[in-house]
C-alpha cells in the first residue's frame, strides 16, 4: 500500500479536528461542562483520547474553539441565506439575530462559554475564532464603518454583553429588548433580519427607515 499524500493526511486531520469540535458542542450542550470529560468527547467523535491532547492543550481551550466554530457557522449561514443580502444594514441585522438566537437556542453551552472567557486563560486565539472575527469585521465593513479597527471590537463587545444579559441566571433580559437596543444603536429597522414573534418593544419600530437613511447618506 502506497503512503498517503500530504494533502490526504491534512484532510484527515481536519476531519478529525472537526469531529472533536462537534462532539464538544453536543456533549457540553447536553450535560454541561463539568460532566463532560475529554474521554467522553473522544468517544463521541470516534477518536483516540490522545488525539484530543494533540490538537488542544485542554478542555477549556477545546470548548472555546468549538463554540467559536458554532458561532462562525451560524453567522455564516445567516449572512448567506437566500435571498442574499448585499445591504449593510440587513447584514448587520442578520448578524445580531444570529448571535442572540444562538444564545436563546443553546443557553447552557453559551453560558458555559461566557464563563470560560472570564477564567484566567481568557480569550483563546484559534482558527475558529479568527474565522468568526473575519465575518464580523466584514459585516462592519459592509455596514459602512469608517474605522473598522474601532468598530469591530465595539460590535464584538456589544454582542457579548447582550449574550451575557440574555443568559444571567435568575435575571435574564428579554431577547426583544436587547435586540431593540442593538438595532437602535446601529439604526436598523425592526423588520430587518429575523424579527422575533410578537410586537416590538416601545419605540423599536421607530428606527431609521431605508428612505431616511438614503436621504441622510447613511
Amino acid at each position: 500500500m502506497s503512503p498517503r499524500s500530504p494533502s490526504v493526511n491534512e484532510e484527515l486531520r481536519r476531519r478529525s479536528r472537526e469531529r472533536l469540535l462537534q462532539a464538544t458542542v453536543e456533549l457540553v450542550g447536553e450535560r454541561g461542562y463539568e460532566a463532560t470529560t475529554l474521554g467522553h468527547i473522544a468517544g463521541r467523535a470516534g477518536a483516540a483520547r490522545g488525539l484530543v491532547s494533540y490538537y488542544f492543550p485542554g478542555k477549556r481551550q477545546l470548548l472555546q474553539s468549538a463554540v467559536h466554530r458554532l458561532m462562525h457557522r451560524t453567522l455564516e449561514t445567516a449572512l448567506e441565506r437566500e435571498p442574499r443580502a448585499e445591504d449593510g444594514h440587513e447584514r448587520m441585522a442578520r448578524a445580531v439575530d444570529a448571535i442572540l438566537g444562538l444564545a436563546r437556542d443553546e443557553p447552557l453551552l453559551m453560558r458555559t462559554h461566557m464563563a470560560g472567557i472570564l477564567q484566567a486563560e481568557g480569550f483563546v486565539q484559534c482558527p475558529e475564532q479568527q474565522r468568526l472575527a473575519e465575518l464580523l469585521r466584514d459585516t462592519v465593513v459592509r455596514y459602512g464603518s469608517q474605522d473598522v479597527d474601532r468598530d469591530y471590537p465595539l460590535l464584538r463587545a456589544l454582542l457579548m454583553g447582550a449574550v451575557f444579559a440574555l443568559l444571567i441566571p435568575g435575571a435574564p433580559m428579554p431577547l426583544a429588548t436587547l435586540r431593540a437596543e442593538l438595532f437602535q444603536r446601529y439604526g436598523l429597522d425592526w423588520e430587518l433580519g429575523v424579527p422575533p414573534d410578537g410586537t416590538p418593544p416601545d419605540g423599536a419600530s421607530g428606527h431609521l427607515s431605508r428612505s431616511s437613511r438614503a436621504a441622510s447618506g447613511r
